[in-house]
């Protein structure tokens, strides 16, 4: 039977940050390199997703997709996606970050260049399919790497900056991958991203390690984890999946409350990373060399939303040990910002309009704090799991939107309809964080 560990959403006193005892040596920061590797991962992971909408505007006319068929294409990623969320996150409980992360680098960067010889509407489904089941537990990962390897004050801010890379890999390398494709063809820019990706998954088999596996790591560090919640129970060991564990998760309102809340968020994140280019170009006008420049600034937005976002919450649990007020307060707030989107349909400025995009795409930053409270709530034995159920949920939101915003494009020959369902979305999200979420606390369950 489903049992809660904490009660009243309160921490326990305020941990004063880097504080160490008269006497003892200073701890280690080998964590910090461990959140470099998941960082550059998350930014490979997005980047390999969103270079579909970069190469939609060309893509669409050389293959003859119409927009509701595009629609179907952006959508396929996340029919796969989320149909692996919960055997990825079994695979993470049973197989471990190391093994998990590695291979699924690898396999998802291998289908994104493979995107650069399709032919037409069954081979891109078939490759978007491909990335969708090979991406499926990268994020569980991230969030069981950053529960056991940073203690809680610090995971707010951990989780943004990983969560940077969702955004910093478009805004860094939107400019450059757009001139790609308008000089060298959307082919050689599939192949470039793909490849780095596959010569990084090297690189992170060869970097990582578990807390107690890490060589150089001082126990010092590891007791400074342990402190503030981090690190595997000495009693953790692989746990095979069943059904009866999963049954026993969704009986909690934490789960169901920020899964719905962060599909509200992920609903504008999927807008930014599949049609706002084609948004930009074919219903704004821009050409490719604009679109390229102005595509920077949301996402610029949305990183500095994600790092202020887990700043604020991170100093506000410090301060006052209310693991409610730190967590939800900045989502909450985040939510609310996206719903501005609808305010671009009455405005002709391009100028005005990408400050108006930027400012929903800042809060949509700050919803990206929803991996903090699976690393906050998990159960320690579970973590994948946990994080398999909500990405699942989280992810629908993947195959719903593309669809919706094709087919209201294709009715209407406008994206006046689509910004009109993504505030009404967004105005959901925050409810849901407001009335069903209740306490942030640990969760406890028996194993099965």
């Amino acid at each position: 039977m489903a049992m809660v560990q904490a009660t009243g959403g309160m921490a326990s006193p305020p941990v004063k940050k880097g504080t160490v005892a008269a006497g003892a040596k200073r701890p280690t920061k080998k964590r910090f390199i461990i959140l470099t590797l998941i960082s550059i991962g998350t930014m490979i992971n997005y980047l390999d997703r969103t270079v579909l909408g970069i190469a939609a505007p060309s893509l669409t006319k050389d293959l003859s997709l119409d927009p509701a068929l595009m629609g179907v294409v952006f959508s396929a990623f996340s029919w796969s996606y989320v149909a692996f969320q919960i055997p990825g996150g079994a695979f993470l409980d049973r197989f471990g970050s190391r093994v998990t992360y590695t291979l699924s680098l690898f396999f998802w960067s291998f289908f994104t260049a493979l995107q650069a010889f399709a032919t037409g509407l069954y081979s891109l489904v078939f490759f978007r399919l491909g990335i969708g089941a090979t991406e499926a537990p990268c994020f569980p990962a991230n969030s069981r790497i950053a529960g056991i390897w940073f203690p809680q004050h610090e995971r707010a801010r951990v989780v943004s900056v990983y969560t940077v890379g969702e955004y910093l890999g478009l805004a860094c390398f939107g400019p450059l991958l757009f001139w790609i494709t308008g000089n060298y063809g959307w082919h050689v820019m599939f192949m470039i991203v793909g490849v780095a990706g596959m010569l990084f998954a090297f690189s992170f088999w060869a970097g990582y390690r578990d807390p107690q596996d890490y060589q150089g790591v001082s126990q010092e560090e590891l007791d400074y984890i342990e402190a503030g919640g981090g690190l595997s129970p000495p009693s953790a060991q692989a746990v095979p999946f069943t059904w009866t564990n999963c049954k026993k998760l969704l009986q909690f309102r934490q789960v169901w409350g920020a899964a719905i809340g962060q599909f509200a968020g992920n609903t504008t994140l999927v807008f930014f990373l599949t049609w706002f280019p084609t948004y930009l170009v074919q219903y704004r006008g821009m050409g490719f060399i604009k679109t390229g420049f102005f595509a920077v600034f949301p996402f610029l937005a949305a990183a500095v939303g994600i790092m202020v976002g887990g700043w604020i919450s991170d100093r506000i649990l410090t301060k006052t040990g209310n693991v409610n007020l730190a967590r939800k307060g900045p989502i909450i707030c985040g939510l609310l910002l996206t719903s501005v989107m609808i305010l671009a349909n009455f405005v002709d400025d391009d100028t005005t309009v990408i400050a108006i995009l930027s400012v929903a795409f800042f809060g949509q930053g700050i919803v990206g704090l929803g991996w903090t409270l699976i690393a906050d709530m998990a159960p320690k034995h579970l973590m994948g799991l946990t994080g398999g159920l909500f990405n699942f949920v989280t992810n629908i939101s993947g195959i719903v939107a593309p669809l919706v915003i094709g087919f209201l494009i294709s009715a209407t020959g406008s994206f006046y309809s689509a910004l009109v369902a993504m505030t009404v979305v967004g105005l959901l999200g925050a409810c849901s964080y407001i009335f069903l979420l209740g306490d942030v606390k640990r969760l406890e369950i028996s194993l099965d």
